[in-house]
Order: C-alpha cells, then sequence, then structure tokens
C-alpha cells in the first residue's frame, strides 16, 4: 500500500489543474495542510522530445513530497518509455513518489488528441496505457491513475473501469464525480465514487466539490474512499487544508482567514511567481497570473471592482496598490457600521 494511507491516515491531495497547480502554488498548498501533490500534467509526446517547455511541468522540490508526475497520452508503450524518462534521467529535479496517469480530463485539445477522458469509452486502450506504464516503471514507482465516473450520462462506466486499472497494476485511482460531458458544471456524484471505492482493493480518493470541513467529513464518514482530493476550492482558498484538518480533528469551524493574510499571500505568490522566472519576465508573470489572482480575490469586498483591476496588473506594485486599496476600504466600511452601531 502507497505509505501515505497507512495507519488509518486520510490523506488530503491537491488535484492537479493546468495552469494552476505549478511548483509555487503546490509550495502554498503544501504549507497550509495538503498532503499528497501531482504535478499539471504533461504529455508523454514531450517527454520524449525532451521539450524544455513540457520539462517544467514536472518539477517538484523535495519538500513537496509524497509527489506524483502526471502523464497524458494514448500509447502504452511511449506513454511507459516517458515514464521511464522521468525517473531515469531526473527529468522531474528528483525521483517522484509516484507517477500518475490522467484519464480524466475533459478539455478538448486533450481530447481530441485521444487522451484524458476520451479513454473512457475505450476500455482496450485505457487498459493498453495503464498496463503499458505499470509494466515500464511499476517495480521502481506506484502508478497511479485519474478518471471521471464516465464519457456522459449514458455512460457512467467508472467502476467497470476502476476494475480494469486495478487490473492493470494501478495501485491506486482518484475518481471525479462528474462525466466529461458535465466538465465542472451540475453536482460531483458520490455514489458512483462510493461504488468504486467499494468495488476495488485499492485506495480511491473521491474528488468533486469538497470545498469545506463539513465536505470532508460527510464524504469520509458515508463512503469508502480512503482519500479525497480538493481542486478548485484551494484556487480561492488554499487555506482549506488547514481547515478542512482542523474540522476533523476538533469538530469545529475555524474562524475565518482575515483579508489582512490572505493578500499577503497573494503578494507572497506574486513575488515568488516573478522569482522562479517559470513565465518570464516580471510583466509576462503578472499577466499570466491575473486568472489566478481574480480566483484568489473571490468574495472580497468590493469583489466586483477589484477583479476589473487585476485584469489589468502588469507589475508586483499593481498588486501591491490593489492590496492597499481593498484594506483601507475594508478598514472603512468596518469603522462605518462601528458608527452606525453607536
Amino acid at each position: 500500500m502507497l505509505h501515505w494511507f497507512s495507519e488509518g491516515k486520510f490523506p488530503l491531495y491537491l488535484a492537479p489543474m493546468a495552469g494552476v497547480t505549478d511548483l509555487i502554488f503546490r509550495r502554498i498548498c503544501k504549507e497550509m495542510g495538503a498532503d499528497v501533490m501531482v504535478t499539471e500534467f504533461v504529455s508523454a509526446e514531450g517527454i520524449m522530445q525532451a521539450d524544455d517547455r513540457t520539462r517544467k511541468y514536472t518539477e517538484f522540490d523535495e519538500g513537496q513530497r509524497p509527489v506524483g508526475v502526471q502523464l497524458f497520452g494514448a500509447d502504452g508503450l511511449r506513454m511507459g518509455e516517458a515514464a521511464r524518462k522521468i525517473i531515469d534521467k531526473g527529468l522531474a529535479g528528483g525521483v517522484p513518489d509516484f507517477i500518475d496517469i490522467n484519464f480524466g480530463c475533459p478539455v478538448n485539445k486533450v481530447v481530441s488528441r485521444n487522451g484524458g477522458s476520451s479513454l473512457l469509452r475505450d476500455c482496450p486502450l485505457l487498459a493498453e496505457v495503464a498496463s503499458g506504464v505499470a509494466k515500464a516503471v511499476g517495480m521502481d514507482v506506484p502508478v497511479t491513475a485519474k478518471i471521471r465516473i464516465g464519457w456522459d450520462a449514458d455512460s457512467v462506466n467508472a467502476v467497470e473501469v476502476a476494475k480494469t486499472l486495478e487490473d492493470c497494476g494501478m495501485q491506486a485511482i482518484a475518481v471525479h464525480g462528474r462525466t466529461r460531458a458535465q466538465g465542472y458544471s451540475g453536482e460531483a456524484d458520490w455514489e458512483v465514487i462510493d461504488a468504486v471505492a467499494q468495488a476495488v482493493s485499492v485506495p480511491v480518493i473521491g474528488n468533486g466539490d469538497i470545498s469545506t470541513g463539513e465536505d470532508l467529513a460527510k464524504r469520509r464518514r458515508e463512503t469508502a474512499v480512503s482519500g479525497v482530493m480538493i481542486g478548485r476550492a484551494a484556487m480561492q482558498n488554499p487555506w482549506v487544508f488547514r481547515e478542512a484538518k482542523y474540522f476533523l480533528e476538533s469538530g469545529l469551524v475555524m474562524d475565518p482567514v482575515p483579508l489582512e493574510e490572505r493578500w499577503a499571500l497573494i503578494l507572497r505568490h506574486c513575488r515568488m511567481a516573478v522569482e522562479s522566472g517559470r513565465y518570464g519576465d516580471e510583466r509576462h508573470t503578472l499577466t499570466a497570473m491575473r486568472g489566478r489572482l481574480m480566483a484568489y480575490c473571490k468574495g472580497f469586498p468590493g469583489a466586483k471592482s477589484l477583479r476589473q483591476r487585476l485584469c489589468q496588473v502588469d507589475s508586483v506594485a499593481a498588486v501591491e496598490g490593489l492590496a492597499e486599496f481593498s484594506l483601507a476600504d475594508a478598514d472603512a466600511d468596518a469603522a462605518a457600521e462601528d458608527s452606525l452601531a453607536v
């Protein structure tokens, strides 16, 4: 068994999200209490072609362990070779704790290349890919997989797929409780996730609509999952891991994170991203981060106006200015409320 599931542990995974869960954000979420990291997905073909642009997606640091590198593709042999290359050549900056296979991505760019969730419609090919990776590296590192519950509402086949993956040597399976057709709309179907968890003997990680400690406790109590994976909720609230663990341990809801602390983290993230150089110079980095900054600021006082301004930032100084404005505005509102109360 993967050691992070041993001794009754119930690990919290940070879900892999393209353009979001880069090395910097994973570092932040680890500090907040995430137990297991998975890199952004990376093309097996990109790995085989030694593309430097691809390599940055696989990088991690030692403090993020246990961490897995997630691959996508539709050729079992090439997928296995790519996984082997990651391990033998140290392309990730070290040997990852596991290799994860993406059978769940719903985006057209991946599906049109017969990757991600498209393989849910072709179980023989899915088995070929899973077996190819397991045979190539399974003796060195565990191989896991992430799936959705099916292609659409008429083809919910997660239990069948999970059994196939277990037979192919997968040592854990993450299940997003939506179909590919749903994308990220509607509600995650945790009844199907539970059915998968009860149908296989390997750990199953449930994914979908976990945004509070209460959500986490409910799914742990009512399903057979061995852990949960948190994605979109972490984008705006990386504190969710800390809050969820606190609720599990105490049954209490933590006080909301103060606005000052939220802005401090946003600014730290910006500075770390600039220092990393991953997205280029400061202007390119802040341009690339605009969507991330808007996610962070959801629910802030004056969020609508703030998001409009964040759409135009191109420097850390610009974000610092917005932070000062936001905090001053919040203080003014609080003072006005106090005066009315008196």
